[in-house]
């Protein structure tokens, strides 16, 4: 059948075109965008929704066969085809650049190796930059999973603690916002719907969501874990642990319960989008690069 162009239908949130999307990238498993990375924006405290009409689909019988979509914010952009349809891509980069550019300004993820996608690039007038997006990935293999907590710390998850303040304090400490200067953490009720948004979604499995427990009751570090059935590969995102308890493998913990609970669901691998020490040193190794290319001037 012939392919046909269409954007993305944002409403309902979960409707038709949400699961079209994701089923094709479970379909693809590319790791410069997971089915995750979709699953995880879409619900995004941040999201851009203006830009959720300006998704470019390519179907085919039904079935997304290509896409182009950002993350979050405009400005950059994602192109992914599956493997029959890779010629599809120097249209696609034309429509991206004009859907997703924001104050004139736009980029493109482009993996390192993929000599189709930076031939379209250089065609259309881009040059790699220096900015870089890292993935490193955790072979699951016997006794990869282990570690210890201190004393008085214990292992929740959002299944058994569904607590979206506990969540959002040790997320705002984690990533350093009070450290930084905006202020301690404070609840606000319309954060509720926010946040119960991405938790509440379809093929959410709350037990993947792991908190380590402080002897006070907080949550001192956090792994949100992303998987599904179709796929043998989880994600990581977010990891956040508050300075106050860091340095003490509260942070390692988490992840690598996250890990070993999607393990026993059958994901062979776990990936994160990050080249952190931290990381390499609970045994991620490095898996690919993805370079930002931009038009020239």
């Amino acid at each position: 059948m012939a392919v046909t162009f269409r954007n993305y239908t944002p409403e309902p949130l979960f409707g038709v075109d949400y699961h079209l999307v994701r089923d094709f990238l479970l379909r693809l498993n590319h790791h410069n965008y997971p089915f995750g990375r979709w699953d995880w924006m879409v619900t995004h405290g941040y999201l851009d929704k203006s830009g959720l009409p300006k998704i470019g689909l390519w179907l085919e019988d039904g079935r997304v066969v290509a896409l182009a979509t950002f993350d979050c914010g405009l400005g950059e952009a994602w192109l992914l085809a599956d493997g029959a349809h890779g010629g599809l891509l120097e249209e696609m980069l034309p429509y991206a650049r004009e859907a997703f550019a924001r104050d004139g300004r736009f980029r493109l993820s482009v993996p390192d190796g993929d000599d189709a996608l930076q031939g379209v690039a250089a065609r259309n007038g881009f040059f790699p930059t220096q900015e870089k997006e890292c993935d490193a990935v955790f072979p699951v293999v016997p006794g990869s999973t282990g570690y210890t907590l201190p004393a008085g710390f214990s292992i929740t998850s959002m299944a058994d603690t569904f607590d979206l303040r506990k969540y959002g304090e040790v997320l705002w400490k984690g990533f350093n916002h009070e450290a930084n200067g905006e202020g301690p953490f404070v609840w606000q009720e319309e954060d509720r719907l926010k946040w119960e948004l991405g938790f509440l979604r379809p093929n959410v499995d709350l037990s993947l969501k792991i908190a380590v427990v402080a002897p006070n009751g907080a949550f001192a570090a956090y792994c949100g874990m992303w998987w599904d059935r179709a796929s043998a590969d989880a994600l990581v995102e977010p990891v956040a642990t508050d300075p106050a308890y860091r340095r003490m493998g509260l942070g390692r913990a988490a992840v690598l319960e996250g890990i070993r609970r999607c393990a026993v669901l059958g994901a062979k691998r776990a990936f994160v989008g990050s080249s952190q020490q931290f990381y390499y040193s609970i045994g991620f190794r490095p898996f690919a690069t993805s370079t930002w290319w931009a038009p020239k001037a």
